[in-house]
């Protein structure tokens, strides 16, 4: 027997905004689909090895989430990319690249957001220098700590990180705080130094955001406990030594002198960049806020409903969102789908 479109609703993405907005819509007795373009679930969360502010091991938190996926059945179409989403007649028509088409009363994106190309802020290096590395790629070395940060064998002696790359700069049209990235800086200068107690760390950074609970807690642990030195200051520039060190040249805006340090390691903490293609927006008609990002209806009154009836948003497709960010939303938009399709209906 088949399912009535109208009471059916497609979840776009299989992040962690995704599974929680699935599994709300699934225990509410909604039919829901659920397209990944990756091979697996989880999203951006497959990528870290600890989560801030506690610490807590990735690995576990999103085995709680595919438990989740398990237990209530989810249909996760993973390796699924959807090309194209039209509203007609008052359903909608979602599209794969394999052409596959199938219609929905609702849709809820949650396809998440794009890291930061730190290639694109050439003074880094990124790409070109091995020792310049993102905040995800310093996770994945965490996990392994056989390697990890070792120079032939050898503890790094010092490690620099690098605030706000990509985010709130001008230069590469993102003036937006990307939300995560100083609470990340902090959490990986702590994880360096109790890998490397050694280790000399310090982080340059514009201004530090510590907005959520247990955030400056953290901020003060890393400086007292830790020792790590947090530099109010831009970094200009980055080159390689003979021995491939990293000089990094800077300005500690507070004392106003110039700064040049040679680390053995230099971590680029990267931010966010709007999600959905740009194709999905204009066959959707859907609005973006000034940063790019999928934008909503009433930012006070109705933060999950697009500019689009019947298209609801959730997580950081919508722009900036840590994780339990994402995971409110998503069960919120299911919410508000379920009131809408019942209206509908």
């Amino acid at each position: 027997m088949s399912v009535n479109p109208k009471k059916r609703v497609a979840v776009v993405g299989a992040g962690v905004a995704g599974i929680a907005a699935a599994v709300a819509l699934k225990r509410a007795g909604v039919d829901a689909d659920v397209y990944e373009k990756e091979s697996g679930p989880g999203g951006h969360l497959t990528r870290w090895h600890a989560l801030f502010p506690g610490r807590e091991n990735a690995a576990t938190v999103l085995q709680g989430f595919l438990n989740e996926v398990k237990e209530n059945r989810l249909d996760i179409r993973t390796g699924t990319l959807v090309t194209d989403i039209r509203k007609e007649n008052g359903l909608f028509r979602v599209t794969t690249g394999s052409g596959e088409c199938s219609e929905y009363g609702a849709v809820l994106l949650a396809n998440g957001f794009r890291l930061f190309d730190a290639a694109r802020k050439e003074e880094y290096g990124y790409g070109i220098y091995p020792r310049v590395i993102t905040s995800p790629d310093l996770e994945k070395r965490m996990e392994d700590p056989a390697t990890g940060l070792l120079i032939h064998n050898q503890a790094p002696k010092k490690v620099a990180f690098v605030h706000c790359v990509g985010s709130r700069d001008a230069k590469v049209g993102n003036r937006y705080c990307s939300k995560v990235c100083c609470i990340s800086g902090v959490k990986q200068a702590i994880a360096v130094r109790e890998q490397y107690p050694s280790c000399e760390v310090m982080n340059f950074y514009m201004d530090l955001r510590m907005f959520g609970s247990g955030f400056e807690e953290l901020y003060q642990e890393a400086q007292e406990k830790y020792g790590i030195n947090f530099i109010r200051g831009r970094v200009s520039e980055a080159a390689p030594t003979l021995d491939g060190s990293i000089q990094v040249k800077a300005e500690d805006t507070l004392l106003g002198c110039p700064l040049k340090v040679t680390v053995d390691w230099l971590i680029l903490l990267v931010g966010m960049e709007p999600g959905i293609p740009g194709s999905l927006h204009d066959s959707l008609g859907l609005e973006r806020d000034d940063a790019g990002f999928a934008g909503c209806r009433n930012k006070f009154l109705l933060p999950g409903y697009s500019s689009v009836d019947g298209l609801f948003l959730a997580g950081a497709c919508a722009g900036p969102a840590t994780i339990p960010d994402s995971v409110n939303q998503g069960r919120a938009a299911a919410l508000s789908a379920i009131h809408y399709l019942n209206g509908k209906v």
